[in-house]
């Protein structure tokens, strides 16, 4: 049986370390939880517009994401790698309904 192995290494808080690449690329470096470093290299040009995203957004989250490839030294290379961030919106707060009911009655 043939599969795809496709991830997603999600992060917050501050940019990866980034240093340029060969073919208008730029390559960034992400450890997670257990140590694994993953190495991806992203367009230069995915790269400024997550820059530009991160000193917009007040909050925000970002993900890599590309095929799983090789295994490295410490961790493994994200091949295929694009890199997207998002803006993290307030929760609007609901009213709790059971309370609602109560103050009705």
């Amino acid at each position: 049986m043939e599969a795809k192995s496709e991830v997603t290494i999600k992060f917050s808080g501050e940019l990866p370390t980034a240093t340029p690449a060969a073919n208008k690329k730029v390559e960034i470096e992400l450890t997670d939880q257990n140590g694994i470093v993953f190495t991806a290299q992203v367009n230069a040009k995915s790269w400024r517009k997550a820059e530009t995203s991160a000193s917009e957004f007040a909050d925000w989250a970002g993900a890599v994401s590309g095929k799983l490839g090789v295994r490295t030294e410490n961790g493994f290379e994200i091949v295929d790698a694009g890199i997207q961030l998002f803006e993290k919106k307030a929760k609007e707060v609901k009213p709790d309904v059971a309370a609602a009911e109560a103050g009705a009655s």
